[in-house]
């Protein structure tokens, strides 16, 4: 067959399924990390678990400059291996690695220097900005270990593999879940660090994932082939790289805006919102994630597919990651919406935050099937290089609706108007998703046979 890369050719469903199903189970395991992580923290304490929370804005952050840029890799390594241009696409994987390591050493200087600040912005409690200054130095500072080692995940699903992806992320989670309680509470002989050990296992998880990339990358990829023999900064691809990355990053970064700035209306209030307000975004990237794990999945057929002009097979991708990820969400949200009590003991919930957090997740909840189309769409376009779309539509999902209808509702309804913004938000992205999809899509010419 002339064609040997299954993105051309094989049926797009299976092909779609073989794609995401890795990156799913992988993100399960990562999602159900945070969530064990929380677990284990919220046995030393409220303010513990306050202290995590507060600091979570900030892991995403670093995940969102990461993922930023390996995104944009993903998206133009697959369009030029569907075009048969592998020396173009190893270029861009160099390009793409160096940028990352800089990118970390941003966060370097933030870890070291700027987190009492920023835990202080959110608490006065004394105990609570102690414990966020021992998690977050360590998880932030220590951060360059993730972005490599999701560089390179990017590097593997764009030339459609997705199994050394997964086998890298269940390594690095499971390292994760394994230390916490021995490092946290001080079992076998190691001492109880509390907060200090919870940082520590998420660094030598990240540091354990990071490890095997490397040396699973130069061991069995197959496409691109990274050097920095000669090495120089090729200014035109890292400009194609942040065309995307730039978009997507700021895309990603919308959580950490929205749960900073959330923070701080919800600590005016009562510190159990605040608490809570972490345990449900922890909560729901058990949902989201494996929805984004779907999407990992489409892009690179997308792309690849874009790249050959096969425009029935980009339908066929879309429709089917639409049905995919619309499944996920229902069950999202009915386990969020018939389960909220049952959730929220996990986390060693007292009366007050039961009190806030019953209602708080069943609407919520409502959140995750309206955000279908616009989880697809921006997937989407991302895929076709249109990163600004993208951004577009996380800001509505994430950002311009969400934080001025909360200050708005909250006298009247109160934290219960908080949570409503949140499928309000939904269901205007939506519709704009939609209606920009419309626009770019029809704009693209198949293949003539």
């Amino acid at each position: 067959m002339e064609n040997k890369n299954p993105m051309g050719y094989k049926p797009i469903f299976p092909l779609l399924m073989s794609m995401a199903f890795p990156p799913m189970i992988s993100m399960l395991i990562q999602s159900l990390y945070n969530i064990i992580d929380s677990i284990f923290v919220a046995q030393l304490g409220e303010s513990a678990l306050t202290a995590v929370s507060l600091i979570y804005p900030l892991q995403n952050l670093s995940l969102a400059f990461s993922c930023g840029i390996g995104i944009a890799m993903n998206a133009i390594i697959a369009r030029h291996l569907g075009a048969h241009n592998d020396q173009e696409a190893s270029d861009v994987a160099s390009q793409g690695i160096v940028m990352s390591l800089l990118h970390s050493l941003l966060f370097v200087v933030i870890g070291l220097f700027f987190i009492r600040p920023f835990v202080s912005m959110f608490s006065s409690h004394q105990e609570v900005i102690q414990y966020g200054i021992q998690y977050g130095t360590i998880v932030i500072t220590f951060t360059f270990f993730s972005f490599v080692h999701l560089a390179i995940e990017k590097m593997f699903q764009a030339s459609g593999d997705m199994i050394i992806p997964m086998i890298m992320q269940i390594v690095g989670a499971v390292v994760n879940i394994v230390l916490d309680p021995i490092l946290i509470f001080g079992y076998f002989g190691f001492p109880a660090l509390g907060v200090n050990g919870a940082a520590i296992a998420t660094i030598l998880g990240q540091m354990s994932a990071c490890f095997l990339s490397i040396y699973l990358f130069y061991k069995h990829s197959q496409h691109i082939h990274v050097s920095f023999k000669h090495f120089k900064i090729n200014f035109q691809t890292f400009k194609n790289l942040y065309s995307i990355a730039i978009p997507s990053g700021v895309m990603l970064c919308m959580p950490s805006l929205l749960v900073s700035v959330l923070n701080g209306i919800l600590a005016s209030i009562s510190q159990s919102a605040v608490a809570f307000f972490g345990i449900y975004f922890k909560l729901q990237t058990f949902i989201y994630m494996p929805s984004n794990g779907v999407i990992q999945g489409m892009r690179p057929i997308i792309s690849y597919n874009y790249g050959a002009k096969e425009k029935k097979r980009m339908d066929e991708t879309i429709k089917m990651a639409g049905l995919s990820i619309s499944v996920i969400l229902l069950v999202g949200t009915l386990l969020f919406f018939f389960f909220p009590q049952t959730i929220l003991k996990m986390f060693n919930a007292n009366q007050a935050m039961l009190d806030i957090g019953i209602s708080g997740l069943r609407i919520l909840s409502l959140a995750f099937i309206l955000s279908t189309i616009g989880i697809v769409m921006a997937g989407v376009f991302e895929s076709l290089g249109k990163g600004s779309l993208s951004l577009i539509i996380s800001l509505l999902r994430q950002f311009i609706i969400i934080i001025p209808a909360s200050l708005l509702l909250i006298p009247f309804l109160g934290l219960n108007g908080v949570w409503l913004t949140f499928p309000l938000s939904e269901i205007i992205a939506s519709i704009v998703a939609f209606i920009l999809f419309i626009k770019v899509y029809k704009g693209i010419n198949p293949k003539q046979d």
